[in-house]
């Protein structure tokens, strides 16, 4: 995983670490209990994150989907991504 110092305080957050990694195709593994949906799997270019959401556009339709993190379960990534945490341990 790469570091970059982003410009946030609190880099250990989930949408501080999402935004490190804007522009990157994810997919969004969502859990909506008891409905008609279950669970889902969003897949597409991360656009946006917030502390109560996330912004995806699907690749194949170009629809965008606005996520809520109170129903995420996990994310993935299909490369590398960006992590700052700022009280890492640097000296070797």
């Amino acid at each position: 995983m790469s570091q970059e110092r982003p410009d946030m305080d609190e880099s250990s957050y989930i949408e501080n670490i999402l935004r490190l990694n804007l522009g990157k195709v994810v997919s969004v593994y969502m859990n909506f209990e008891n409905s008609q949906w279950g669970s889902k799997i969003f897949k597409g270019k991360l656009e946006a994150a917030g502390k109560d959401h996330i912004i995806i556009s699907d690749l194949q339709t170009n629809m965008r989907y606005l996520l809520l993190t109170i129903y995420l379960d996990y994310i993935t990534f299909d490369e590398e991504i960006n992590y700052y945490y700022p009280y890492q341990n640097t000296q070797k």
